[in-house]
This record gives C-alpha cells, sequence and structure tokens, in this order.
C-alpha cells in the first residue's frame, strides 16, 4: 500500500466535481496537494475548505504558456492526477466543430502539455506518480459522443503506453476510467444516467487505486464497467444494435 503523507501531488483540474472531491480525500490523508484549474477564484474557495493547506496554482492547460508558467510555479512534484475535462454531448449529425476541438484540446492534448514538463523530470530522477483520467466512453465509440469519445479513448491508450515504456523505471502510472458522475457536464446530459456516482464515490474509487502500488487501471462503478469493457468482443454488427 502506497504511502501519501507528505508527498507533493499536482491536481490538474481540481476546481469542482471528482478533482475537488479527491483534492479534499489527498488532503485528509496527508499529501501536500497542489490544486490548479483555470477558475482562480473556484479553486481559492475548494482550497479554503479543507482542513489542511494547499498551494493553487491556476492554469489554463488549452494554452502552452499557461501550462509552462504553472509547471515552474507548482515546482517539484512527488505526483500528478490529470483530471481537466470539458463536455458536451454532441451527435454527428449536429457536429459543432468549435466544441469538438476544445473536447479534443483539452481532454487529451491538455494532459500532453502538462506530461511534457512533469514526465522528463520523473524519468530523470527515476521517482513519480502518474494519474490520467479517462472514462468508460473511451472503451468503444458511443452515440452523441463526437469529441468526448475520442479525446477519452486518447487517454486510455496514452496512459497503457506509457505504462509500457516506465514500467520497470521508478515512475509509476495509473489509468481511472469513470462512469457518470454528478457534475455541472453530465447535467448536461438529457438521457438517463444508470449507476451515476456522487464526486465523492469517485473520489474514493481513485484514491483506493493510488493507494494500490500493483494496481494499473481501475474502471467503476464495477458492475457498470464490465458493460463497456465487454462490448469490445462484440461484432460490429451486434454492438451497433446495442448501443447505437
Amino acid at each position: 500500500m502506497t504511502d501519501l503523507s507528505g508527498k507533493r501531488y499536482w491536481l490538474v483540474g481540481a476546481s469542482e466535481g471528482l478533482g475537488a472531491a479527491l483534492a479534499a480525500k489527498l488532503n485528509a490523508v496527508g499529501a501536500d496537494v497542489v490544486l490548479s484549474a483555470r477558475n482562480a477564484e473556484r479553486l481559492a474557495e475548494v482550497a479554503s475548505g479543507l482542513p489542511r493547506p494547499v498551494d493553487v496554482v491556476p492554469v489554463d492547460i488549452a494554452d502552452d504558456a499557461s501550462v509552462a508558467k504553472a509547471a515552474k510555479a507548482v515546482g517539484d512534484i512527488d505526483g500528478v492526477v490529470l483530471l481537466a475535462g470539458v463536455y458536451w454531448p454532441m451527435p454527428a449529425t449536429e457536429w459543432k466543430a468549435e466544441n469538438a476541438v476544445k473536447m479534443a484540446d483539452v481532454n487529451f492534448t491538455g494532459f500532453l502539455r502538462v506530461l511534457g514538463h512533469v514526465v522528463p523530470q520523473m524519468v530523470q530522477k527515476d521517482a513519480g506518480h502518474i494519474v490520467l483520467t479517462g472514462s468508460l466512453s473511451g472503451f468503444r465509440g458511443l452515440p452523441s459522443a463526437i469529441g468526448y469519445g475520442a479525446s477519452k479513448a486518447g487517454v486510455m491508450s496514452l496512459a497503457e503506453s506509457m505504462r509500457a515504456d516506465l514500467r520497470k523505471t521508478g515512475v509509476r502510472v495509473q489509468l481511472a476510467n469513470p462512469g457518470f458522475i454528478k457534475t455541472r457536464l453530465t447535467d448536461k446530459n438529457e438521457f438517463k444516467m444508470p449507476f451515476l456516482m456522487t464526486p465523492e464515490e469517485a473520489a474514493q474509487e481513485m484514491l483506493e487505486l493510488m493507494f494500490d502500488e500493483d494496481a494499473f487501471d481501475r474502471h467503476f462503478p464495477r458492475v457498470f464497467s464490465w458493460v463497456f469493457r465487454l462490448s469490445r468482443f462484440m461484432p460490429n454488427w451486434l454492438y451497433y444494435r446495442l448501443f447505437a
């Protein structure tokens, strides 16, 4: 079991929802937390509600200069948790180019921007902990998921590649794939969301993953995740009949 107490973790996407909930849990177990997101006022609110002091470093992960400035301000860290994301429901029949590109740029490319500053330092010192947030929606293409599903599939592939390259080093890579979480993003959905989790429930799943030294990934809620994981083995004719 990994001891997170006293370790410095940079949480990118910590202003609300899952990120804010995970910040509270890491703070409670004694980790030194750095909170980052675009909304500085909201970050300050999250920080003020935590029992132990935290650092606040605003960042826009869609902007190279902002990420570089934030990484310099954050300094040396033991771990990074990437949680930032944007989402708009979008079928291909109602394509909105600006929203599609924004989801790709924040949800996937934004992770690459941050990792470009973090990974080389961790490799150099042969120590570090990287946690990427994917989604159950990344396992296979879903209706009305243009931009979002593809960005999360990219994150999942990124984590797997990093795991392959770094598994024999001191840099540990993990991947969390949550289902539906009650946030301002999922509030945009007009359909019923099975197994809807609270941010606190999802954050507990991520915390347990981070504690587990032997685990690479965790998909949750567990029962719901099997629907998506098993869908990869369905023939196309059956998959699209059921999911589309």
